[in-house]
């Protein structure tokens, strides 16, 4: 009797263990329901942009170079600082050519005998003029002898003078030993010191700098945009810039200049652009900042948009995936309009209450 209860037990084991299992495999094989996140429309600005990498400088910005050749005897300004125009930047010593130096000494000696012969002519004419022992126009003629002649030695003197001093008597304050600013601004950089050799600028010599000069209150963005680009944007259109070196801060710019003609870099072609920076803002740009250009090509504010991403195509037409009563979804051909490359305009088809299904490359998600 007992073995026959226990025989009774194990089947009932058995039958039970083979039906969880069957269940078990069964539930198991089951796709879990599918969920799929969801984006409802929403009112935004779509901004159709594109972006050209430059930097910031002064829209004028002058080297101040020297007119003579020398040593720097005394410098006045600094990096940084202000200054006006016609303020002395440098004063130069002349370190005279030995050659040039000699013919002049020599000019003046020369000029110096003849003067002191006619002075000696003049006196003993000018005793028997007054004697009437010579006539009138015979003195005028030993008179305009010593005038030519004292004007000899003093051009003479004045040619030494500014050899030696690059300065001479006659041109009283003026002198080209001193260099002086021809514009207002900021002296953005000064490259020599006191003592440094300068060679004068002229026709085939560019010359020695003694400072740049800027004026920072005009500031302008010079950039290069790539060709594929540059056939959307025109003269006048509006700039957003961002400088690297001032955080949460943009500034506005108006696009004023697309070169004609494009350079290869990098075998590429690009096209220098300059937009001039609005003085609104009361940053100050310092100049060789690196920037970004935002150039707006087209804005429309407060329209209907979606998420890019959402949108999906049948042949040319689009359409998004919208959920419906039951909790699934049907295909709704919508129009589109302005895209930023995030956000797209929704022109007709959808309304702020619809939800739109979010397509995933990994699979649904359970998250509304």
């Amino acid at each position: 009797m007992l073995k026959k209860i226990r025989n009774i037990i194990l089947l009932t084991l058995l039958v039970f263990g083979f039906i969880w299992t069957f269940y078990f495999l069964y539930q198991k094989s089951q796709k879990a329901p599918v969920e799929f996140k969801t984006v409802n429309p929403f009112d935004t600005t779509v901004i159709k942009k594109t972006v050209a990498t430059g930097s910031v400088t002064p829209r004028r910005e002058v080297n101040m170079k020297s007119q003579v050749s020398g040593i720097i005897e005394k410098l006045y300004v600094v990096a940084g600082q202000q200054i006006k125009q016609g303020d002395v930047i440098a004063k130069i010593k002349i370190i005279p050519n030995m050659l040039n130096l000699a013919n002049a000494e020599n000019r003046v000696a020369a000029a110096q005998v003849n003067y002191d012969n006619a002075k000696l002519e003049y006196d003993r004419s000018k005793t028997l003029f007054d004697q009437s022992v010579i006539s009138k126009s015979d003195f005028q003629t030993v008179d305009l002898r010593i005038k030519s002649n004292l004007t000899e030695l003093e051009a003479a003197k004045n040619q030494l003078q500014i050899i030696k001093d690059g300065v001479s008597n006659a041109s009283g304050s003026v002198s080209n030993t001193l260099v002086k600013s021809t514009i207002t601004g900021m002296a953005l950089d000064v490259p020599v010191k006191e003592g440094s050799q300068v060679i004068e600028s002229n026709t085939f010599n560019e010359g020695t700098t003694i400072a740049s000069v800027a004026n920072m209150g005009e500031m302008i963005f010079e950039g290069k945009l790539d060709e594929s680009e540059v056939g959307k944007v025109k003269i006048g259109m509006d700039i957003v810039l961002t400088v690297g070196a001032i955080d949460k801060e943009s500034f506005s710019a108006k696009l004023e200049y697309i070169a004609p003609k494009g350079i290869t870099e990098n075998g590429a072609i690009q096209f220098l652009i300059r937009a001039s920076i609005s003085k609104d803002n009361s940053a100050f740009l310092r100049a060789g900042y690196s920037a970004n250009a935002d150039i707006i090509l087209a804005k429309k504010e407060k329209v209907l948009a979606i998420p890019e991403s959402v949108l999906q195509f049948d042949k040319e037409k689009t359409f998004v995936e919208i959920e419906t009563a039951n909790k699934s979804f049907e295909k709704h051909f919508i129009k589109t309009g302005l895209s930023d490359g995030i956000n797209i305009e929704v022109v007709e088809g959808l309304k702020k209450t619809d939800k739109i299904k979010i397509p995933t490359l990994d699979g649904p998600k359970d998250e509304d």
